[in-house]
């Protein structure tokens, strides 16, 4: 037995009438109260009728009366005000520090022992998901509306995130989505080293050269630690020679190029592609956080991030060797991955930011007209019986997994709530 589980059972009134005090008085709840996770009282603005006295307060929840002493609730300010101690097992009495005792109720035998069952089930096995051989028979309506809280989660994480990196460049927001973007670039294996060349190149400098694309690359690789090198062909001469100028003018420190991956990626995917790439999307838009924020459409939001680099990178992946020459242009799944990740997240927070609801509604809009994700989370889901259409599901069904289902949360969750219940019911 855990206090999560007692949580739970107190806050949707699965406790079983008659409930007395330890004192014999009849206990009435007419609200639950507010579950508080975070330090003080587990339930807050309860109201509880104790004989024929309606209070309002707090209430403590614990396995065992002296978990009261044990946790240090008596020598605790907070805990004060409690109106009613709910244990599972009553092994001593408590007071308050006037010398009075607290109203305590026994919650043992007064919850439907199936429902704990299920529970005990659904928080020990090991199956992907803990209802996935259940989940099958919650009805579609539920799962409906779980999916738009999980959405809304998901981008309240991001944009607390968000607002981290938003503080740290002096609420600068062209230096925000730079640096978000610039991370987002370089995906899982190269996130940290474009978040670490970002940093180093200031988009203010960035926005001094940016008309011209050359020495706009040569400020990326040189401070990417790509041109320390001899290098044989014309092109990263070149690049060296200007970024030596730029560096020296603008008092620039590169980054260690060791830093950079290039093993187990698609050459597509190496990041002196990705780096043209960026450099080239920065100098196509001048203003990039006016243009997102002025999109209204995914028809006009998606070309803003449509780039090639320059006519280099159409004969080579790296520096000195050739290839065979093709477009190196940002594919459509990779610019999904960048509106996904990083775009309409950072026109979700500037929305809530400047508390503007049509902005927020907009990132939500765009979510919709994504085409889904694939990945082996939201092929797991779909095995299951999921339906994922679009970007707007896929997040949700993976913002569920990720703090929900691999965190054991069944309690919090309303698909949850319903495969407990049910289950308990048959």
């Amino acid at each position: 037995m855990t206090e999560h589980f007692l949580h739970y059972l107190w806050k949707f009134r699965l406790i079983e009438n008659p409930l007395l005090t330890t004192q014999g008085e009849r206990v009435t709840i007419v609200k639950p109260g507010e579950h508080n996770s975070d330090a003080g009282p587990d339930f807050s603005n309860a109201r509880i009728r104790i004989g024929t006295t309606l209070w309002a307060g707090n209430v403590e929840v614990h396995l065992k009366s002296s978990d009261w002493i044990r946790h240090k609730h008596h020598v605790d300010e907070a805990y004060q005000n409690i109106i009613l101690h709910a244990v599972l097992e009553h092994d001593r009495e408590i007071f308050r520090t006037n010398g009075e005792p607290i109203p305590t109720v026994i919650l043992q035998g007064k919850f439907d022992p199936l429902l704990y069952e299920r529970y005990r089930d659904l928080s020990e096995n090991l199956n992907w998901i803990p209802c996935e051989k259940l989940i099958g028979a919650v009805d579609p309506l539920v799962i409906e509306s779980t999916l738009p809280r999980m959405m809304v989660e998901r981008l309240e994480r991001r944009s607390a995130y968000f607002e981290s990196v938003y503080q740290s460049c002096g609420n600068d927001w062209e230096e925000t989505f730079y640096r978000l973007l610039a991370r987002n670039f370089g995906f899982r294996l190269n996130a940290e080293p474009f978040e670490l060349l970002a940093k180093s190149l200031p988009m203010k400098i960035v926005a001094k050269q940016r008309d011209d694309l050359f020495q706009t690359e040569a400020l990326f690789f040189g401070q990417a630690g790509m041109l320390k090198k001899r290098y044989r062909d014309d092109y990263p001469k070149r690049l060296t020679k200007e970024y030596r100028f730029l560096r020296k003018k603008y008092t620039l420190t590169p980054i260690d190029g060791h830093l950079w991956k290039f093993l187990r990626l698609r050459p597509s995917n190496f990041p002196t592609i990705r780096i043209s790439q960026f450099a080239g999307i920065l100098c196509k838009s001048k203003r990039l956080v006016s243009e997102i924020l002025g999109a209204e459409t995914m028809a006009t939001l998606k070309p803003i991030f449509e780039s090639a680099g320059s006519d280099y990178w159409m004969t080579h992946y790296i520096f000195d060797r050739p290839s065979v020459q093709k477009a190196k242009n940002l594919g459509d799944k990779t610019i999904d991955l960048l509106l996904i990740n990083t775009i309409i997240p950072f026109i979700y927070f500037h929305g809530e930011k400047r508390d503007n609801p049509r902005l927020m509604e907009s990132s939500l809009d765009f979510f919709t007209s994504l085409t889904r994700e694939m990945n082996i989370t939201v092929k797991k889901w779909m095995e299951t019986g999921m339906k994922a259409e679009n970007a707007f599901t896929t997040q949700a069904l993976m913002e569920l997994k990720e703090n929900y289902c691999d965190q054991k949360k069944c309690l919090e969750c309303r698909i949850g709530h319903v495969v407990l219940n049910s289950s308990s019911n048959t």
